[in-house]
């Protein structure tokens, strides 16, 4: 897959992770789409060091897939980082 294509992969990843959670996460769309390309390259290391999947087709199930799942993870590591700080009185 070339970078472009991967760029579009994980840009796609990062909106659909975000709308797959529950709940607001912080950050605006810029955040969510660059979080979506560092999860779909988590996702797609992973996937290839767990269960040597070959990442090579753009319309794979499985690379889609991954790409999702590691943008779910990146975003839930971005929300227990930066999330919403309680007032304590």
């Amino acid at each position: 897959m070339g970078f472009i294509a991967f760029l579009i992969l994980g840009l796609i990843a990062g909106a659909i992770a975000k709308a797959i959670l529950p709940g607001r996460q912080g950050g605006g769309w810029f955040v969510t789409l660059l979080l979506g390309v560092i999860g779909a390259m988590l996702g797609g290391w992973l996937g290839g060091l767990l269960f040597d999947a070959n990442l090579e087709e753009f319309w794979s199930l499985q690379s889609w897939a991954l790409a999702i799942g590691g943008s779910i993870i990146v975003l839930l590591i971005y929300g227990l980082i930066f999330g919403r700080k309680r007032a304590t009185d």
